[in-house]
């Protein structure tokens, strides 16, 4: 069986150690050769070769754990059933060709077929497609859960019910804590008198406490218990038994006291029970809200799918269907101010489309017939008639949503070392917590009381949640602000790379340049005219993709030159093109073309050096092996190439010039965008070559259309893909901008920097604050009398507000990356 890799949401998971408890999990499943959970994104990786691995196999484990995989239910009603084997060869279809499906039921009878997937896998339309390609069809207006995907988002529901969760504990624990809080301090400080110090006021605030232990708290047990049943330890479990120790210690006190003995002690510590669940319990509130705002720019991306679709029937009847049960080959009427429902080409009408929400241009792009559109973008003028061309996960926006979750879902390889403390941080700290009892009761002889105190400080104190959100909750937000503005990063270590470049090498041809050149001189040699060449080299390139060959084509039917197409044409990568166009051999390619088949280019060397200092590309053309002619090319400089270039070097990067043309042409396009070193006639498979020659000097980074410069790109240290949504190979690139404006460049780098930077300072701040806070808790300070009480002796009240917050201010700080300005 192929190896087969599979992305999916878990939900329930509370702190990092829950999400190497999953990993863990997983890995040990027999036939799974690599699991990786991330906390930030709740989403798991998993990859597996064993036929014995399923979708419902990975599902159990994970439940088992005492966690959960969330489904989506789909009801499709299925025609074309003739038998009962045919309901059967639906299911295995489902089973074994779409990725995510947990559980297929085909009822022959009723002729409806009832999935269950993984949430963020598959989707309605992957459905219908394995159905289709079965053989079967699936009735477009098909009735019951699931049949709309656009409104059925089990990961939504579940953080939105795990939020009120949240909020409802918290709400409990406030209640009883208020009052119980207030009467302790106000009886500690003797605001109450003697009645406040007699037994029933014990039991009283006993009752208090109990709910907010066993209701506020109940999760930390939970959590507590299905990690002790996993042999590993977590937050639940420090929190737990920090409040336990505190709750349990003073139940035998009240009671003594309640029958007149003072043996155990007069003081009881339900109210430090109380406050630390409570205050946790806001943390964890704060938290999860702060959570669900790192994931915002994804959702955002998500609601740009139109929910309905109008498809054009037979006879030019106008139908509202969901949009996920469009098909490719439909007719769809998109009018003015609408969004198109998936990828298509305009077949009728005229308008100008704002791709802003993909490429981060705010300038809108005229469409008219016969041009691309994307889905998601904004129909703002004309009322357009659009073929799907690419509908579900083909689409542009499907695609750009899935390297957004790819790269959320990754681990940045400095995340290496958060997991491995991750994996000890617990035991280690509550080996801390024994050591600090035993050192303050038996070294010390500070007493039960204040030896358990300080116990109970060290329990609360510390915190895993701050270092297992540190990294994934910065690139959730810097791998979102990319997309809002039409930079997509692959992972985390391709933003880590970015950080590290000392060289960018750029291609000419669509990346310094528009990429759309056109003919602007002709010379024909001696005993040939303008028009004779003209017409022979364009029959030559009438059936050339490259954007020179595209240029003399356009160029001589603009000038009305007729001219025959060529009967076979080969092309050389790099160099030119062989063609038999009529009787004629015709060459049409660059000096070194001629010169490589035998030809004296030296006839049209003096036009073309003339072109070549203009900026142009001169295309020598030659017919049965003798130079009859010289093309001139122009292809415009980019606008804002020549700033774009500018913040590279004001970052203290190397910039070099690629590009197959010539030396002088390069040089003179080099001058107009202020690039010293230039790479010049450099063919297609020796680009990676001298990208790694560059990489001797350190890190480099390839920009290029993603395509034609792939191995270059590939090789690249670092490679950045530009084009726009519908053509941008992400497959290629390690970084892919959705529009081709170079600005994207610097841009790119700038928030791989500041996304790098927030990385660090969250790390800095959840190891520091572990690291100094633990200590203080345990004691450390407590001989330095100049210090004030608070800090020589911490109360687990402060140590639980500390923790509260440790976590949340991480998120905080993730969550500036949004107003970072790029």
């Amino acid at each position: 069986m192929p190896e087969r890799e599979l992305t999916f949401a878990v939900t329930g998971m509370t702190c990092a150690n829950c999400a190497g408890t999953v990993e863990r999990t997983l890995r040990k499943t027999p036939g799974v050769t690599e699991a990786s959970v991330n906390y930030g994104s709740e989403r798991a990786t998993v990859t597996f070769e064993s036929a014995e691995v399923t979708e419902d196999v990975l599902a159990d484990r994970i439940r088992d754990a005492g966690y959960d995989a969330p489904t989506r239910d789909f009801d499709l009603a299925v025609t074309g059933m003739t038998c009962a084997n045919c309901a059967a060869t639906i299911q295995r279809t489902l089973r074994r060709r779409v990725p995510g499906v947990t559980d297929a039921s085909v009822n022959f009878a009723s002729e409806h077929a009832r999935v269950s997937v993984l949430a963020g896998t598959a989707e309605r339309s992957d459905l219908v497609r394995e159905i289709e390609r079965a053989g079967f069809g699936v009735v477009d207006d098909a009735t019951g859960p699931g049949t709309t995907d656009a409104d059925d988002d089990p990961e939504a529901r579940a953080r939105a019910r795990e939020i009120e969760r949240q909020r409802r504990a918290f709400i409990v624990g406030l209640a009883f804590t208020i009052p119980l809080f207030a009467f302790s301090m106000a009886r500690d400080f003797g605001l109450l008198g003697a009645w406040a110090h007699a037994a029933w006021a014990n039991l009283a605030m006993w009752a208090l406490a109990t709910p907010v232990q066993f209701y506020t708290g109940w999760d930390y047990y939970v959590g507590a218990f299905k990690a002790l049943r996993n042999r590993t330890a977590n937050m639940d479990v420090l929190v737990s038994l920090g409040s336990s120790v505190a709750y349990a210690w003073s139940v035998p006190v009240t009671l003594a006291l309640a029958s007149g003995s003072t043996a155990l002690g007069e003081h009881v510590y339900f109210e430090t029970a109380a406050v630390i669940l409570t205050l946790i319990k806001l943390g964890k509130l704060l938290e999860a809200r702060a959570k669900g705002r790192s994931g915002a720019a994804l959702r955002a991306l998500l609601d740009l799918r139109p929910k309905m679709a109008r498809r054009i029937e037979e006879g030019g009847l106008e139908v509202d269907i969901p949009q996920e049960q469009v098909r490719v080959g439909d007719l769809l009427r998109i009018r003015p101010g609408e969004a198109f429902p998936t990828d298509g080409e305009v077949v009728e009408g005229r308008s100008a489309v704002d791709e802003s929400m993909l490429t981060g241009e705010s300038h809108p792009v005229e469409k008219s017939a016969g041009d691309p559109v994307t889905g998601a973008t904004l129909n703002r003028s004309g009322a357009l008639v659009v073929r799907a061309t690419r509908v579900g996960r083909d689409t542009a926006l499907a695609r750009i949503i899935d390297m957004v979750r790819e790269a959320q879902g990754s681990r940045a390889p400095i995340q290496a070392l958060v997991d491995r403390v991750a994996a000890v941080f617990v035991p280690v700290v509550l080996l801390i917590a024994l050591a600090t009892f035993g050192i303050w009761y038996w070294g010390v002889s500070a007493g039960f009381t204040d030896s358990l105190i300080r116990l109970v400080a060290v329990l609360v104190i510390a915190c895993p949640c701050a270092l297992g959100l540190a990294t994934p909750t910065a690139l959730m937000v810097g791998t979102g602000k990319g997309a809002e503005n039409g930079i997509l990063f692959r992972d985390a270590a391709a933003l880590e790379r970015a950080r590290q470049l000392e060289t960018v090498v750029l291609d000419k041809t669509g990346t310094v340049t528009r990429g759309a050149p056109t003919l602007l001189a002709v010379q024909g040699l001696e005993g040939w005219t303008e028009e004779a060449v003209l017409s022979l080299a364009a029959g030559a390139e009438a059936g050339s993709e490259h954007p020179v060959g595209e240029a003399v084509v356009r160029g001589a039917v603009e000038r009305g030159v007729a001219f025959d197409a060529a009967q076979e044409a080969e092309a050389e990568a790099g160099r030119g093109i062989l063609a038999r166009v009529g009787d004629r051999e015709v060459r049409v390619g660059s000096r070194r073309y001629l010169v490589a088949s035998g030809i004296d280019p030296t006839p049209g060397d003096a036009f073309a050096d003339e072109q070549e200092a203009a900026a142009r590309t001169a295309v020598r053309v030659a017919v049965d092996g003798e130079a009859v002619g010289v093309l001139g090319v122009a292809d415009a400089v980019k606008d804002g190439a020549a700033e774009a270039i500018r913040a590279l070097s004001a970052r203290g990067l190397s910039v070099v010039l690629l590009t197959g043309d010539n030396e002088r042409t390069a040089r003179a396009v080099a001058e107009q965008v202020g690039i010293a070193h230039v790479e010049a006639e450099v063919l297609p498979d020796e680009k990676a070559a001298v990208v790694r020659d560059l990489q001797r000097r350190g890190p480099v980074a390839m920009v290029g259309d993603g395509i034609n410069d792939a191995p270059a790109l590939a090789t690249a240290d670092v490679g950045i893909a530009m084009g726009t949504g519908t053509d941008v190979a992400v497959e290629t690139a390690d970084i892919a901008l959705m529009s081709g404006d170079l600005a994207g460049v610097p841009r790119a780098l700038r928030l791989s920097a500041a996304t790098l930077r927030t990385i660090r300072e969250n790390l800095f701040w959840a190891f520091g604050y572990n690291v100094l806070l633990i200590p203080v808790a345990a004691g450390v300070l407590y001989p330095f009398e100049s210090l004030p009480m608070m800090l020589r002796q911490l109360h687990p009240i402060l140590a639980a507000l500390a923790m509260a917050f440790s976590s949340v201010s991480v998120v905080s700080n993730s969550l500036r990356l949004k107003r970072a300005r790029i």
